[in-house]
Order: C-alpha cells, then sequence, then structure tokens
C-alpha cells in the first residue's frame, strides 16, 4: 500500500513549493475546474491527506454480497466520504488470527469484522461506538437481543452490529418422504431414525465437527443446550457441563453420527456440507440459506438425479422442538470493529454510518436474500420478505431466538476463549471417535475449568 508520502509528488507544471504551500488543506470538488480549481481554492485531493480507509470482512456465502460491496458500494461511499477505501475479504477461519495479529502489533486494517461475542475478548483493542449503535437502533427498531451481551462491554457498544445468519437444517424434501416422513422430524429421536434411514440408502446427513467458526458451533452447542446442557451456572464462575443433560446428548451424537452421518465431517470446514449438498452426496446439513440460495442462482447447472433443479426439492427447518429441554439456537451474529491504533477513527465511525443507513444497507440486505438478517428488528417488516421463494422465509424472524456463548451465565471473554478453542465440538468429535461420554465430557470440564475458575 502507498504511504501518504509516496504519493505527495509533484504535479507537472507546478513548482515545488506551490505544491508544498496547497498542500496541506484538505478535499476537491470536481465541479471547482481540475488543478486550477484546487489551486484557486487552496485545496489538494483528498487523497493526498492519507484518507485511507482498510477494511477487512470474511469472504460471504453469498458471493453477489461480495460483489456488491466492491465494486458498487465500495467506490460509493469513498466518493461520498472523501477518502480512498479498499475493502479485502479472506478466509472465514482467517480472521481471528488476522485480528489477533494486529492487536499485538498495533498495526494492521482500521476495521475488522467481528463474529459472535468478539467484543468481549477484544475489548481492550476496540473503540466505543455507543453514538453510532444507538442510533442506528433508535431509528430500526432496536437491535435483536443477542446483541447486548455480546457486542456491548462495560455499557459500551465496542462493536457496531451488522447481521446474523439464521442456520436452520437444510433437507431434500423427497428424500426424507421416501424414508416415510413427509415433514421434518420434530424430536432428536426421529431425526436420529430418519438420518439412519438414509444413510442406508447411501444419502447420508452431512455435519462437521472440525475446528471452522460457523457450521461446527452452531450444531454443537444447540446440541447440547437442546438436552439440558450448560458450560457454568448463572454466575458463569461455577462449571456445571458435567452434567446428566450433557452426557445424554454426548450420547445422541455418538449414535446419530455412526448411524446417520457422513463420518468424515469430522474433517470438515463450513464448506464442504454445501458442496456435498449441491453434489447430491448428502441428505441434511445445519447450514444458512447460502445452499439453496447457489442452488436456485445456478439452477440450470445445479440438477438432482432426476435432471430437474436441485432448488425444487431443497427445504428448510429448525431444530427438533419437542422433547428435551427446548429448541436453543445459536446463529452467527456479526459486526464491525474499529481499532484503537486505527489512525482514521472518525472515517471509520462515518462508513459504517453510511453502510448502515437505510438506503445503503437496502441494497446488501436484497442481495443476501435471507442468508443475513439485519441486526434491527424493523427490517422483518420489508417488502423482500413478501416476494422471495417460501423455503426462505423461515428466516424472517429467526434471529429472535438466537442464544450466545456462556449460557447459562453471562457471554464474557472468557465464553469467547472456550468458543475459540472448539471445547464444545472437541468433546462431542471426540466422543464420536470412540470412548465413553463420560469421559468426553470429564475431558470437556477440565478444559472449562482451566479458563472459567482457572
Amino acid at each position: 500500500m502507498d504511504t501518504p508520502d509516496s504519493r505527495k509528488t509533484p504535479i507537472p507544471g507546478v513548482d515545488r513549493r506551490t505544491f508544498i504551500k496547497v498542500g496541506g488543506a484538505a478535499g476537491i470538488a470536481a465541479a471547482a475546474g481540475g488543478l486550477e480549481g484546487v489551486l484557486a481554492a487552496r485545496r489538494a485531493p483528498a487523497y493526498a491527506q492519507g484518507m485511507e480507509l482498510h477494511w477487512v470482512r470474511w469472504n460471504d456465502f453469498i458471493p453477489e454480497c461480495d460483489t456488491l460491496l466492491k465494486t458498487q458500494q465500495v467506490p460509493e461511499a469513498s466518493k461520498a466520504l472523501g477518502a480512498k477505501i479498499t475493502l479485502e475479504t479472506i478466509g472465514f477461519n482467517d480472521l481471528q488470527p488476522r485480528i489477533t495479529a494486529a492487536i499485538q502489533s498495533r498495526a494492521g486494517a482500521d476495521i475488522f469484522m467481528l463474529y459472535y461475542n468478539w467484543p468481549q475478548l477484544y475489548a481492550s483493542a476496540l473503540v466505543d461506538v455507543s453514538d453510532l449503535a444507538e442510533a442506528v437502533a433508535k431509528e430500526q427498531g432496536g437491535f435483536y437481543d443477542v446483541f447486548k451481551p455480546s457486542f456491548q462491554v462495560g455499557g459500551k457498544w465496542l462493536g457496531m452490529p451488522h447481521s446474523i445468519v439464521g442456520n436452520t437444517i437444510a433437507y431434500r424434501r423427497s428424500w426424507f418422504k421416501e424414508v416415510g416422513y413427509e415433514k421434518f422430524p420434530d424430536t432428536w429421536d426421529e431425526v436420529r431414525k430418519a438420518g439412519a434411514a438414509l444413510k442406508k440408502k447411501g444419502k447420508p446427513w452431512g455435519q462437521t465437527l472440525g475446528h471452522t467458526f460457523g457450521d461446527a458451533p452452531t450444531w454443537a452447542y444447540p446440541v447440547l443446550w437442546s438436552f439440558g446442557g450448560a458450560e457454568t451456572d448463572r454466575s458463569g464462575k461455577k462449571v456445571v457441563i458435567n452434567s446428566k443433560g450433557t452426557i445424554e446428548s454426548v450420547k445422541w451424537m455418538q449414535a446419530f453420527w455412526k448411524e446417520a452421518c457422513d463420518e468424515g465431517g469430522l474433517a470438515w470446514d463450513d464448506s464442504n456440507n454445501n458442496r456435498a449438498f449441491l453434489a447430491g452426496e448428502i441428505s441434511a446439513s445445519l447450514n444458512g440459506a447460502s445452499i439453496y440460495i447457489v442452488a436456485k442462482r445456478q439452477k440450470d447447472r445445479i440438477k438432482d438425479e432426476r435432471g430437474e433443479p436441485m432448488v425444487q426439492d431443497i427445504d428448510h427447518a429448525f431444530f427438533p422442538f419437542k422433547g428435551g429441554a427446548g429448541q436453543f439456537p445459536l446463529y452467527f451474529s456479526n459486526g464491525h470493529g474499529i481499532m484503537k491504533y486505527s489512525k482514521n477513527q472518525k472515517l471509520a465511525g462515518d462508513l459504517l454510518r453510511w453502510l448502515h443507513k437505510p438506503e445503503n444497507f437496502e441494497k446488501w440486505f436484497e442481495t443476501a436474500s435471507g442468508y443475513s438478517v439485519a441486526p434491527t428488528k424493523s427490517w422483518e417488516k420489508h417488502a423482500m420478505w413478501d416476494k422471495i421463494d417460501k423455503p426462505l422465509q423461515i428466516f424472517r424472524t429467526a434471529a429472535r431466538d438466537t442464544r450466545i456463548f456462556g449460557f447459562a451465565g453471562p457471554s464474557t471473554a472468557k465464553s469467547t476463549e472456550v468458543y475459540s478453542k472448539y471445547v464444545i465440538v472437541d468433546m462431542f468429535a471426540k466422543a464420536v471417535q470412540g470412548g465413553k461420554a463420560e469421559d468426553a465430557v470429564k475431558w470437556a470440564e477440565g478444559e472449562l475449568k482451566k479458563i472459567y475458575e482457572g
């Protein structure tokens, strides 16, 4: 990246003394008449002032969202704010190492995408954006409940909520009918039975229990919660994971994994199940709306075994809701954080405000088509929901009910550390590879005590 000094080279026809003299002023208006207008107004081009902003996000599972940002909205924002804005997208599992390295070196992007409750973990490195967050919340119906415990630290908003990916179970409707299920099963036992019948027909369930940021934890934590398991008590200080409910959840996972799943899922990341589903290799998988949306947008290429567009046979279902302790999803809530080391904190805040103006956010929201929903409640009323396909309408209100790490205690930096170290995911992964459920739970208890009670 160019440095500000490397860009301040004299313009042909202007001597160095004149260039330096006018170089300290800000801004340029195109209508002012080019170089003559700049000199007359005693202002230099904005880019010469070092007004640059580096913004890092994930590679979106809806590629069109990245295309919209990079080819339309970043150029529009650059023009509106009079600054050079660079958006860099990186692998979804590469973001946490990148932000950690930037904080340690106090150098890097000005704005980072933040997952789940990362503001709790990186609180000392993030700028207070309360004014911005509260203004957007007031204007757009208030944030969903998941954001206050995850993005607010000590009463301050240390991240600007951006969106939520509402994971549900994508499944092949006709395949489930083949094994006797006209609708998706509503208990964990029936999910296991349906999955076992499908695996016998060469159509297994596809799931990951690997070290990947999304599908593994959003599968493991809800299974734990649904059977009554929890990391800590309400204080967040006492580890209570070694319980009857947790052991039952692990025993269920062991049986389900062997009887119903593609056991290669232990090594999958968040994209393997998408590819396997669209290739007709698996019958179901916990996922966002991306499988459906990609199948629809590529319906001429992605076909089922009869040669018909696969999208016609895809539906979505929530976790089973009957029996157990209840239905408690973990969705991918996310946002953006401005780094304290940034020299352009105000500009970074201006960009986030620009992104969340309704007329700008709407374009991104519609492009996401239900895969990512807004962080605020007023968008549930948007006209898009009445136009999109019925299988996608399930995501309209999905964000109302999501939990966050740490349950039943508060969502703290310690609960984020547990997530980042994949303790809950690994508890299930260890169990499905052999051994007793009780041993896997005892191992997890030890790891949690090191973090919560150590």
